[in-house]
């Protein structure tokens, strides 16, 4: 579904949107703005089946529960994997208040970011979760269209944007013209696979395990400057030792865990040769000029947007809240905040 003048309309009288990405969760209220922004997880007691925790303590659990509770992640990559679990999260998160608000409004609509070519059974999956809670209607907004209009770039126009949202799961890259995809390219690479490098490097090359907590910290420790090579040589890192199961912190080569990262960005590296191979060269020539603009929480990777800009030769922007730019996005289209483009037929003599 593209951001057409039909669907805008549509959009306008939806009451509240969900964006359910990979690693959070966030809910929008018309006229309320975003009331909800936690991690997409649950701990669940499995004796009971009670919930215990969702969103941000759920998370602090993961790793340091006893047998019996178990933190399950009802959404990976963008697509919905467990519905009641996902409504059983929505709802906590949400809280009696702001449900009791949405209960009240007649024949209730609700808008939801799906990934780029997202599957007829992912896309029936975000219905049904937002069906669970009260919705008669919903509508399905391409992410990439949400994240564009969210970051404020000029989507509706008949000149090329190229939007790239670097999720937890995976990266999405497309080029948008009179908002609509042109061409469009899905990568199966995102910020998780680039933590998975940097555990991966750590237990082959130190025999040291790390804590699921603690991979992103080693990111941005290993300098300001992130992936480029001005940081510091070496970085001190505490871990747990494989062979004796002991605690030990070992002295990190930063240039080592910089080519262990270099892996995973060059798929990305390649998903955006092939978007431009296929996009036609008036709005290539646009690029050039406008650049790529990165939203979606693994944008701010220290580093990211330098190693973008020199393998492509292009100007790359950060959003300036990138994380929040699909949600955002879609407050903008239930707001009525964008303008279809208004064609002015010329009179006929």
């Amino acid at each position: 579904m593209t951001a057409s003048t039909a669907s805008l309309e549509q959009l306008r009288r939806c009451h509240f949107a969900v964006d359910l990405g990979a690693a959070r969760t966030r809910v929008y209220v018309k006229g309320a703005g975003l009331v909800v922004d936690q991690p997409s997880a649950a701990a669940v007691n499995t004796r009971t089946g009670a919930l215990i925790a969702v969103g941000e303590f759920a998370e602090r659990m993961t790793g340091r529960t006893p047998g019996y509770i178990r933190v399950v992640r009802p959404v990976s990559g963008g697509t919905v994997v467990d519905i009641e679990m996902a409504q059983r999260m929505l709802r906590h998160l949400l809280g009696d208040k702001i449900r009791r608000n949405l209960r009240r409004k007649p024949r209730l609509r609700a808008a939801a970011c799906t990934p780029h070519d997202a599957d007829p059974l992912a896309r029936r999956a975000a219905i049904e979760t937002l069906v669970g809670l009260g919705a008669r209607r919903v509508e399905l907004v391409d992410t990439l269209i949400a994240a564009a209009v969210g970051c404020g770039l000029p989507v509706e126009q008949p000149e090329a944007t190229m939007v790239m949202v670097c999720g937890a799961h995976a990266t999405q890259v497309a080029v948008l013209s009179l908002g609509s995809i042109v061409c469009a390219e899905r990568i199966p690479v995102g910020g998780e696979a680039v933590d998975h490098a940097i555990v991966q490097h750590l237990r082959h090359q130190h025999e040291l395990l790390l804590p699921s907590q603690s991979v992103r910290p080693l990111q941005i420790a290993l300098s300001g400057n992130g992936l480029t090579s001005q940081g510091p040589a070496s970085t001190e890192i505490h871990g747990r030792d494989v062979a004796t199961g002991l605690a030990r912190s070992v002295h990190v080569d930063t240039a080592a865990v910089r080519n262990a990262i270099q892996t995973p960005l060059t798929a990305v590296l390649d998903g955006i040769g092939k978007v431009l191979r296929v996009c036609p060269p008036d709005l290539v020539a646009d690029l050039a000029d406008r650049g790529i603009m990165m939203v979606g929480g693994s944008a701010l990777l220290p580093g990211f947007d330098q190693m973008l800009r020199q393998a492509t030769g292009m100007p790359v922007h950060i959003a300036e809240r990138p994380d929040v730019c699909a949600v955002q996005g879609l407050g903008i289209m239930l707001e009525g905040r964008i303008e279809p483009l208004a064609l002015h037929p010329t009179s006929s003599d």
